[in-house]
């Protein structure tokens, strides 16, 4: 944030963000606090508090967030010393969750998808110690819950360089200033400006794809793809609950409703990039860009599935006549409807719902746990 001014005079716009859960910085929000059984508190470091308590009030089951510091000796720290890098202090986060909602993984998922781990010496273009990324574990189960995770994320490779995540046992917080909190609400333009020129986005979607704002793919769900058998990865339809928590509404009625979404309008009627569309509930490998064509209806569509292993298809009496409906073989997502008026070879159309399926790009298929599909791209 010491480069703030500069940034600011860049005045890029960038485009806003929806948060679907808020927060009175110290203070649950009283109708959430009621209906907490149970409850429990993470801090986290990640960069600028600002950007960090921002992301994690988008995870349902979060109750509060709020910034301040944390990690050094000096009692009741203000924003310059600790910007300083003198005083010993981190930047962090409090995170306050619902335990029936969600657990202490869940929040260093939601944590590890929108912060760089990697970087010890600040956080993009925050530099120095007071920025480093660190979890202060309040237990010792906490402390394991982060550790396994930590491993399991290192061994997805998903980022370009080892994890530098500190693990530190928590002693004190102390709330950053009353302007810093919900910063992202209250000073909204000047907080957009920042978010953008900071870098933070820019690299998030380098590693996780452009879309992953709209994709509920959490890294436990990548992690648990790639860790399947020797010769196959597993793919499990999560319980209704877990689905819920996970898609939009728009992705859920689709989905787990027999939707269907509006033409021309959604992410991937008109994509023309290289890769594969996998299932948004259980990561099922279904179409591929090489199959893709334009078919002028406003939806995706394709000649062919990847494999008839992970699609299966119905006939659908929902209209005055019968369709063909298309469903994910272990997710049984409602994906949509097949017509036989479609090119060669097979005279197929795969009419899909963009709400069903994620996009993985060519070069994230190794990466994410699909290289097995790579040679479709050298025919």
């Amino acid at each position: 944030m010491k480069t703030f001014s500069k940034l600011l005079a860049a005045a890029v716009l960038a485009t806003p963000l929806v948060f679907l859960l808020t927060s009175q910085p110290g203070n649950a929000d009283s109708t959430k606090a009621v209906a907490a059984k149970s409850t429990d508190i993470a801090t986290l470091a990640g960069g600028c508090f600002w950007c960090t308590e921002s992301d994690l009030e988008k995870l349902p089951g979060v109750i509060s967030v709020v910034s301040g510091y944390a990690g050094g000796d000096l009692e009741n720290p203000t924003y310059r010393q600790v910007s300083s890098g003198k005083s010993g202090h981190i930047e962090v986060i409090q995170v306050t969750y619902d335990t029936d909602v969600v657990s202490y993984e869940n929040v260093l998922d939601q944590f590890f998808r929108h912060i760089d781990p990697t970087d010890s010496k600040g956080s993009f273009v925050d530099r120095g110690p007071q920025y480093r990324p660190a979890i202060f574990y309040h237990n010792d189960e906490q402390k394991q819950v982060a550790i396994d995770f930590m491993s399991d994320i290192e061994s997805l490779g998903i980022f370009k360089k080892p994890l530098a995540t500190e693990l530190i046992a928590y002693t004190q917080f102390w709330p950053a200033e009353e302007y810093h909190q919900d910063y992202y609400k209250k000073s909204s333009l000047k907080y957009k400006y920042y978010r953008y020129n900071s870098g933070r986005d820019q690299y998030l979607d380098e590693i996780f794809g452009e879309n992953r704002q709209e994709m509920p793919m959490t890294l436990r769900m990548l992690i648990d793809n790639k860790n399947g058998s020797a010769n196959a990865k597993r793919y499990q339809k999560p319980s209704e609950e877990t689905i819920k928590k996970a898609l939009t509404p728009l992705q859920f009625y689709v989905t787990q409703e027999d939707g269907t979404e509006r033409p021309f309008d959604n992410p991937y009627w008109d994509n023309k990039q290289e890769g594969i569309y996998v299932d948004i509930v259980t990561g099922e490998p279904l179409f591929s860009s090489t199959d893709k064509y334009k078919s002028g209806t406003g939806w995706p569509s394709f000649t062919k599935p990847i494999s008839d292993k992970y699609v299966v298809t119905t006939t659908d009496f929902k209209l005055i006549y019968p369709r063909t409906e298309v469903r994910s073989r272990i997710g049984d997502s409602h994906l949509g409807h097949v017509f036989k008026d479609g090119p060669k070879p097979t005279g197929l159309r795969y009419c899909m719902n963009s709400a069903a399926m994620k996009f993985i790009p060519k070069s994230k298929l190794a990466q994410l746990g699909y290289d097995e599909f790579l040679p479709l791209f050298n025919q």
